[in-house]
């Protein structure tokens, strides 16, 4: 299935818009939360593609209202560009709550691989610059530390795609040491207090897990609440790097409902 891209008018200093698509799932509730989707591909493919992602489909299934931002065809991927992107979409979203779902409807950012240490950023960048509009943030197997120094990723079977991993940081990060920012590398963030809560997801066979885990004792550590699934290596999780599917949507849209639905009590 294909969705249709559209320019979302943000407030008159975004320049340019940054085009969003709209997934639609299960019929949603009176006060849906809605999520600011930003997809993978290593940081490398700037074609934004007219399929529908299977993360983003699976939690729109949920009831959820899901915006896709286009955050790499606008920014060349590249730091800071792309987070400063990313974070024009979440502000366009914290201010039309009520355009999308309700004016009450929880915000959070998500996003798998590279999407998902845009996402990370995008959370730290909230906290600073927009206290309390983000309610949480959901973090698929990111790409979280450039160092790529993890016994798992070591480990990598997949040759080709820690090649790839490779050279995507190097594009994002380029020649301005963006891995000393922590918008560019949130596992080198020294202050995560104060961050939203997050959702975070790995699987045993992913050669991402340990800095995934990392992250996740990190932001446990200065008080952040986190909720985290690690998948059995049985379950296909590693599909998501090849826009794959497998036993894993169940109960990834389960994690989404439980994590939503704890923040909310």
């Amino acid at each position: 299935m294909t969705l249709q891209w559209q320019n979302i008018a943000f407030d008159r200093s975004a320049t340019p818009p940054v085009p969003m698509r709209l997934y639609e799932g299960t019929k949603p509730g009176k006060v849906p939360p809605i999520v600011l989707y930003l997809r993978g591909r290593a940081f490398l493919d700037e074609d934004r593609g007219e399929t529908e992602r299977p993360i983003a489909k699976a939690l729109a299934e949920t009831g959820a209202i899901v915006l896709e931002a286009d955050y790499a065809g606008v920014s060349s991927n590249t730091f800071p560009k792309a987070m400063e992107v990313a974070f024009e979409a979440l502000t366009c979203l914290s201010t039309r709550r009520k355009q999308f779902g309700s004016a009450k409807s929880p915000l959070f950012v998500a996003g798998d691989e590279a999407g998902g240490n845009v996402a990370a950023g995008v959370a730290l960048k909230a906290r600073d610059l927009l206290p309390g509009e983000l309610n949480g943030q959901m973090l698929f197997s990111p790409m979280i530390d450039p160092q790529m120094t993890s016994a798992s990723f070591r480990k990598a079977d997949d040759v080709g795609m820690r090649e790839r991993w490779s050279d995507g940081w190097s594009h994002y990060l380029g020649s301005h040491l963006g891995f000393q920012h922590p918008y560019a590398a949130p596992c080198l963030c020294s202050r995560l207090a104060g961050v939203a809560p997050a959702l975070v997801v790995t699987s045993e066979d992913d050669p991402l897990r340990d800095e995934v885990i990392g992250y996740a004792d990190s932001l446990r550590a200065f008080g952040v609440t986190v909720q985290q699934r690690i998948f059995s290596a049985d379950c296909g999780w590693t599909s998501i790097y090849k826009e794959g599917k497998g036993t894993w949507l169940a109960p990834l849209c389960s994690e989404f409902t439980s994590f939503v639905d704890g923040l909310q009590v």
